[in-house]
């Protein structure tokens, strides 16, 4: 397979953190490839590594075959990098902005404006093209960042979370645009923590946990590893562990049950795996309130990305990004009572 972007035994420590452990992967050419976690898991870092904007400690970077840390001149020739965090300046209208971009670029002016006028056409910024961009909604301002990374034509484009903050209406003229730019030949590279970004949009995908990679292949693939339906029920609506453990002796009974997880971050959820196509329902619920448990909720479906990342890891995407989100607070709180 001819790959695009190959990233293997990549390693990034700062000081006594280390941020990446061994990531490896490889993102076929023409296709959306992208890697999925929570924040915190090492995705950005791994394509600010890519991208020669952080020095790795160990591993090899290639973008085109080109090294990114032998030649990261030539490397940056092929790459398009759109940044989570939009920064813009607010004083200059959205051309004027592509121009400065294009001049940068050393791009001719008649193939700079070609190409600027292109791009506002396709991202449907001609309306506000004249306008200053501190005028712009968030959404305009991601389109606008977009069109100023594609300027030079690149042949990877690396989006680092691209729909945080994005309504809806955006995200799916973003999503449209990626679509169009594989079907032009364009290798996409992109993060993100939004399950179903990532099941939209990728051929492929790396799933990224604590610095490792912990899963790759089509969403597909991954799902079919993981075996039957996913069966989510709750007795109560915030059920009491007891009653989640006695269901779950009950459940483990029935034939066609073949894993019982209790998610007490969810209300202590039973998440059951049952064999594909069980059609086991109306068994669960008899069995239930035979035993005095009603339900509160109860639901089957196929396997998710977010089952994927539960085998690999023993919790969801949710229950990481929450996990994560208290560990930073706590941190912030001790730096705060020691500057205190």
């Amino acid at each position: 397979m001819d790959y695009a972007v190959v990233i293997q035994g990549l390693q990034k420590r700062y000081g006594a953190v280390t941020a990446l452990r061994d990531i490896t992967l490889a993102a076929p050419r023409g296709e959306i490839y992208g890697l999925l976690g929570p924040n915190g898991a090492g995705k950005t870092t791994t394509i600010r590594c890519l991208c020669t904007l952080s020095k790795p400690d160990g591993g090899r970077l290639e973008v085109d075959g080109i090294s990114a840390i032998d030649q990261p001149r030539e490397a940056r020739r092929r790459l398009g990098y759109v940044a989570q965090e939009v920064a813009l300046d607010k004083i200059l209208t959205g051309r004027e902005l592509l121009r400065l971009q294009a001049a940068l670029y050393h791009l001719p002016r008649p193939l700079a404006q070609e190409r600027i006028e292109t791009l506002l056409t396709q991202l449907g910024l001609q309306d506000y093209a004249n306008q200053k961009i501190g005028a712009y909604s968030g959404g305009l301002r991601k389109r606008l960042d977009l069109a100023a990374g594609l300027l030079h034509q690149p042949s990877v484009l690396v989006l680092d979370e691209p729909s945080v903050g994005l309504d809806i209406e955006s995200r799916f003229i973003l999503w449209a645009f990626l679509r169009q730019l594989r079907q032009n030949g364009t290798t996409v590279l992109i993060t993100s923590h939004y399950l179903e970004e990532i099941d939209a949009l990728a051929d492929r995908l790396a799933i990224i946990d604590k610095g490792r990679v912990i899963a790759e292949g089509t969403p597909q693939e991954l799902k079919n590893r993981v075996g039957g339906d996913r069966v989510a029920l709750k007795i109560r609506e915030f059920t009491p562990l007891e009653e989640a453990q006695k269901a779950e002796v009950l459940l483990k009974s029935l034939p066609f049950v073949e894993e019982i997880i209790i998610n007490g971050a969810q209300g202590n959820t039973l998440n059951l795996i049952v064999r594909a196509k069980s059609n086991g329902l109306s068994q669960i619920e008899q069995t239930l309130l035979n035993q005095g448990l009603p339900l509160f909720s109860l639901a089957q479906s196929r396997p998710s990305l977010d089952d994927v990342y539960l085998a690999a890891t023993g919790q969801t995407l949710l229950d990481a990004e929450l996990a994560g989100a208290a560990q930073r607070d706590l941190k912030a709180e001790k730096k705060q009572a020691m500057t205190a």
